[in-house]
């Protein structure tokens, strides 16, 4: 499915796809680093997702530490007839989590699905890597994971089970000359997802994680902007250009719905191809 924007587009293209049938229809999802949603404008996998999310039927907390493009997202999409709601979240502060579970649930009921989307990325290699350098990458991408996961879980049980969709990277399962904290931290999500998809799983409630290749997002736009590297990226995915975050987010849409029932401990790799060789 196609992210559309505005109301009569989504609802045609909804019609025309299957009908009346939402494929998200009755849920509540919480989905990090999701600021970067406004139309016309380059998108982040969160903002993607939650577009595509809300247009399925669910009801969406977008939460992020960019508090002004937070809300004007937000504000998009109920302009547009959704649910929407957005939260202050830096993933690496507890408090933070407790008081965006409270407002998912104060404010839509329960939860169903959590998107563990927010990252940063730095490149460089070992011996570049400083400590501090380190520490932020394992604190957001690892640490920020943990916490998401230990508090949804409670509401999920709640809710009678749910979807809990991690954003690693095929950084996570593939090296590269550079961002050595990068592959550690993604790494980390990916084995910490299958931990929590064993434990939790006769509870109705699955954990994946996705693994992006090399997407244009804001987070990349720095970095691609370089022609040589740009080159790069592309020679190595051999579907022949970059991904975009709807390509990502219509993965993230599969597994937090019903379709994917079954699926839980899995990687979901798209990358155009380029782990294939």
């Amino acid at each position: 499915m196609a992210v559309r924007c505005c109301n009569d587009s989504i609802s045609n293209q909804n019609e025309n796809d299957r009908g009346n049938e939402m494929r998200l229809e009755g849920k509540v999802a919480l989905i990090t680093g999701a600021a970067a949603g406004i139309w016309g404008q380059t998108m982040g996998f969160g903002g993607a997702s939650a577009w595509l999310f809300a247009q399925e039927g669910a009801k969406v907390v977008l939460a992020d530490i960019n508090d002004d493009l937070g809300e004007q997202t937000a504000s998009q999409l109920r302009e547009n007839g959704f649910y929407a709601t957005y939260v202050h979240l830096d993933v690496t502060v507890e408090q933070d989590w407790i008081n965006a579970m409270d407002a998912t649930v104060g404010t839509y009921g329960k939860l169903d699905v959590l998107v563990n989307n927010a990252g940063t990325g730095v490149r460089a290699t070992v011996l570049e890597t400083t400590e501090d350098i380190w520490d932020a990458q394992m604190h957001v991408h690892a640490k920020g994971m943990f916490l998401g996961t230990k508090h949804a879980i409670p509401e999920m049980r709640n809710a009678g089970g749910g979807s809990i969709i991690n954003i690693s990277s095929i950084y996570g399962i593939v090296g590269s000359p550079t961002s050595t904290a990068y592959h550690a931290a993604k790494g980390a999500s990916r084995l910490f997802t299958k931990a929590a998809a064993i434990q939790y799983a006769g509870e109705n409630i699955r954990v994946n994680s996705v693994h992006p290749g090399y997407a244009d997002t804001p987070m990349t736009k720095q970095s691609f902007a370089d022609p040589e590297r740009l080159q790069w990226l592309i020679g190595r995915t051999p579907m022949g250009r970059l991904g975009t975050a709807e390509d990502i987010a219509n993965g993230v849409l599969y597994l937090a719905s019903n379709e994917s029932k079954w699926v839980t401990g899995s990687e979901l790799v798209i990358d155009g191809g380029a782990t294939a060789q």
